[in-house]
């Protein structure tokens, strides 16, 4: 069964509100914390000095089985960013077989920004915005993969 969390994107403060909702909701971030986007090895787009400090994911658990994601969008990097298109529905999957099927189910008459693939990060990862404007990404764990 999969899981669904809210994933917030945000114009290079993610790092800020992030910290702000921890000292609402408590706890710490997972896993390694605050991954930046320096971190990426290599790609197909080259990193700008300005952006490589700037948040490429962070999650912060906020309750039995939630856990509130978010990124910065820095310029260039996927569609422009703006209020009303900085939330996704992020799905963590039990399997790449659950992936692909949610994955070409959802965006079928939508739009893809990223195919589902090996991410750096270590997952199978894809992005799209379905037919009826609303954003997605599916996400399944390597460590937890079939």
């Amino acid at each position: 069964m999969p899981a669904i969390n809210p994933y917030l994107t945000f114009k290079n403060n993610c790092e800020e509100a992030f910290e702000f909702y921890r000292s609402v909701f408590g706890g710490e971030f997972q896993g390694p914390g605050i991954m930046r986007m320096g971190d990426i090895p290599g790609g197909e787009h080259p990193m700008p000095d300005e952006a490589k400090n700037l948040v490429m994911h962070v999650a912060l658990p906020i309750g039995e089985g939630t856990i509130l994601m978010g990124s910065d969008a820095p310029e260039g990097f996927g569609p422009p960013l703006n209020i009303g298109n900085n939330i996704s529905v992020a799905i963590k999957t039990d399997s790449v077989e659950e992936s692909d099927r949610l994955f070409n189910g959802l965006s079928q008459g939508g739009s893809v920004t990223m195919p589902m693939a090996d991410a750096p990060w270590g997952a199978y990862f894809g992005m799209f915005t379905d037919k009826f404007g609303i954003n997605w990404m599916i996400n399944h764990d390597r460590d937890n993969r079939q």
